[in-house]
């Protein structure tokens, strides 16, 4: 599916409930977001970059209304309460927590899938950055655990936004994928695997291998955690080369940002 951007090039959450709108402001940037995002670099501290990631910081900045708390992401499970962290060193995790409207939660994503989370009620947000490893690790269960504490509230008091990942026809892996996720690629059969949300796609060679579907993954793991709302998901970042980054598709050619804040009462 190619996705509906605004007229800035942001792709913006459609929630499956109307009433976190009012509550929170979250937004995805695109290789169509302007003026900055042509390229999609963060990290003013790697050579040659520093000027176009500033722009895109700022820009991010100006768009939310208020700055983001950046991590430094390593594809494991840790979440962080942004709101209490000084914002001078990322913290080491890759979901990020805020109970205050005054700092946004923000992930970096070009493949792996970014996943926004609020309550009912508007006292908490979250991002998590969650490719597979980090799926099997628990980053959402731990990610809900977190934000559910934060805003006094159970898990079915709060709503997802999947946004683009790479896709179930273009995500291949291997069987190591399989046993991070319970699933024995020995012992089980295709239907069984398919059910796990991994379709058996051999290659030429004969050598074993599955796509995995990354957001139906991700709404099983939501759906266990107690968060049955959830919305997005069908874009694939393969797929559409002119809306998103790729780094399997393209290698390390840019990233994308996913945040989401919390509005003033």
């Amino acid at each position: 599916m190619r996705a509906e951007l605004d007229a800035a090039g942001w792709l913006r959450p459609s929630w499956p409930d109307a009433r976190a709108a009012a509550h929170v402001r979250a937004l995805m940037s695109t290789r169509r977001t302007r003026p900055a995002f042509d390229d999609a670099d963060f990290d003013p501290g790697r050579e040659g970059s520093s000027q176009a990631a500033r722009c895109n910081r700022d820009q991010l900045e100006r768009t939310l209304g208020v700055p983001p708390r950046w991590l430094q992401q390593v594809h494991g499970a840790e979440v962080v309460r942004v709101d209490r962290c000084a914002p001078c060193v990322p913290p080491v995790a890759d979901a990020a927590v805020s109970a205050s409207p005054d700092v946004a939660c923000a992930v970096l994503v070009a493949d792996c899938l970014p996943l926004l989370l609020c309550d009912d009620a508007g006292r908490a947000v979250a991002a998590a950055h969650a490719g597979w490893r980090g799926l099997a690790a628990g980053v959402i269960e731990r990610s809900v655990a977190t934000l559910c504490e934060a805003a006094g509230c159970e898990p079915a008091a709060l709503q997802a936004w999947l946004g683009p990942c790479i896709g179930p026809r273009r995500f291949e892996v291997g069987a190591d994928v399989l046993r991070a996720f319970g699933v024995d690629p020995d012992a089980c059969d295709d239907e069984e695997a398919a059910r796990a949300h991994f379709r058996r796609r051999d290659r030429a060679d004969g050598s074993a291998r599955w796509l995995a579907d990354l957001p139906a993954l991700a709404r099983q793991r939501l759906a266990d955690a107690g968060v049955g709302r959830s919305s997005g998901g069908h874009w694939c970042t393969v797929d559409d080369a002119s809306a998103f980054f790729s780094f399997r598709r393209d290698g390390a050619l840019g990233r994308m940002v996913a945040a989401i804040r919390l509005l003033p009462r």
